[in-house]
């Protein structure tokens, strides 16, 4: 049995440790007693949301080995949770970027399985996402059992059903205990507006008493619509308590609040607390099916702690504080 160091000597490498869901993350295990590094390719320095947290940040860059293993050399890492992004094929204007953005983000990932093993940590944790399931014509409950296919529209799911590949074979060419994290469709303080849900613009919307903002979405919303949506401090804490665990009886976990919210939904619990706002949407539309949660919640105790209405007054009472996203 796999068991995870004493938290008083746990210290959680985090790449993405100051991105949306990172961010979180890193709250979480310091809720839990955890210390963290994270790396940044930038500035290294503390971002003013997780100002009050001891968090060491280690200037690196996940594609330069030198870099990584230096941060071993200032650090005792225990285990890693590797959030770091994924390649887009174009660029600015639409412009091919070429081969060099796939070979760093490669390199990146072997580099965390190479510094991995060498540190021997507890646990590497990847970055998945529920886009895996996207073209498997499948209707009904999510689980992670269910076949996937090999290609993909978007370069997101692409990007990420390599990655579970790769670390697939890294566990089992290095013994390295890897996990994939399955992530829903995530909104609430620090995220973008996203093309694939339009939740996120509308607390914007209704936060600033605004009419809402969907020309980032990839298709024209209608009240129908809606997906497994979790909110991201769930979402941080669930990554947490996989990262965590003193023993996972699998290699895959949906991150996920395990139900399918609609458009409908949310723009209802906003209503409750802006109640003027202007949040109209077409009828119509369709819901994606749910992610099961089983394997998360047996193997963890997770539970999703913030239904719609409470995660819709927690991320418009922040945007309201002042914070741009």
């Amino acid at each position: 049995m796999l068991t995870i160091t004493s938290r008083e000597y746990t210290m959680i490498l985090v790449t993405g440790g100051f991105g949306f869901i990172g961010s979180h993350v890193v709250r979480a295990l310091h809720d839990q007693g955890v210390r963290t590094v994270v790396v940044q390719r930038g500035r290294a320095a503390v971002p003013e949301h997780l100002a009050d947290l001891p968090v060491a940040v280690v200037r690196a860059d996940v594609a330069d080995l030198a870099d990584l293993r230096a941060v071993g050399e200032r650090h005792s890492v225990t285990g890693i949770v590797h959030l770091a992004g994924y390649p887009m094929p174009d660029g600015p204007e639409g412009r091919r970027t070429g081969i060099d953005p796939t070979q760093r983000w490669l390199q990146g990932l072997l580099n965390i399985g190479r510094v991995a093993q060498e540190w021997q940590v507890d646990r590497v944790g990847l970055a998945s996402t529920i886009g895996v399931y996207f073209g498997t014509g499948h209707r009904g409950v999510l689980t992670e059992d269910l076949a996937v296919t090999l290609t993909a529209p978007h370069p997101i799911p692409r990007a990420k059903k390599i990655t579970e590949l790769l670390g697939e074979h890294l566990a089992e060419t290095t013994g390295l205990d890897v996990v994939h994290y399955r992530i829903s469709g995530t909104w609430g303080p620090l995220g973008h507006a996203d093309p694939f849900f339009a939740a996120p613009a509308l607390a914007h919307a209704a936060a600033a008493g605004t009419v809402p903002d969907l020309a980032a979405l990839a298709g024209a919303p209608r009240l129908g619509d809606g997906l497994d949506l979790n909110y991201v401090k769930d979402t941080g804490r669930a990554i947490a308590l996989l990262q965590l665990a003193d023993r996972l009886r699998y290699r895959t976990y949906n991150v996920a609040a395990g139900r399918t919210t609609t458009n409908a939904e949310i723009i209802t619990a906003l209503r409750t607390i802006a109640p003027d706002a202007d949040l109209a949407l077409p009828d119509g539309g369709e819901a994606g099916d749910p992610m099961d949660i089983t394997r998360l919640r047996e193997d963890t105790g997770y539970a999703p702690r913030y239904g719609t209405v409470e995660a819709a007054d927690d991320y418009v009472t922040w945007l309201r504080a002042g914070h741009l996203r």
